[in-house]
């Protein structure tokens, strides 16, 4: 079983930063990488980021050049480094384990809320 917890969400001004922290415990079998999605008021989950355990990323179009994703294994910890914030990236942000594609671990969420 994994078990994570994000943390870091909050309110920030259009163009702000925030880093989101997902701190990662258990053993899952089959476990092969780590990211970040997000929900919006009245929309899907959708992907944002993604790092897998060889250190590969890669990023949904809409934050591509604004979001960095990182993992820092000492710490069981994955980060997102979002940046130039816009309000249409308001949405409750879940960390997720994954095989692949497949999620199959999520987080509670964290609120981020940008305003304009």
């Amino acid at each position: 079983q994994v078990q994570l917890v994000e943390s870091g969400g909050g309110l920030v001004q259009a163009g702000g930063s925030l880093r989101l922290s997902c701190a990662t415990s258990g053993r899952g079998l089959n476990i092969n990488g780590w990211g970040w999605y997000r929900q919006a008021p009245g929309k899907q989950r959708e992907f944002v980021a993604r790092i897998t355990s060889g250190g590969t990323t890669n990023y949904a179009d809409s934050v591509k050049g604004r979001f960095t994703i990182s993992r820092d294994n000492a710490k069981n910890t994955v980060y997102l480094q979002m940046n130039s914030l816009k309000p249409e990236d308001t949405a409750v942000y879940y960390c997720g384990a994954a095989y692949y594609s497949s999620v199959y671990y999520w987080g509670q969420g964290t609120q981020v809320t940008v305003s304009s």
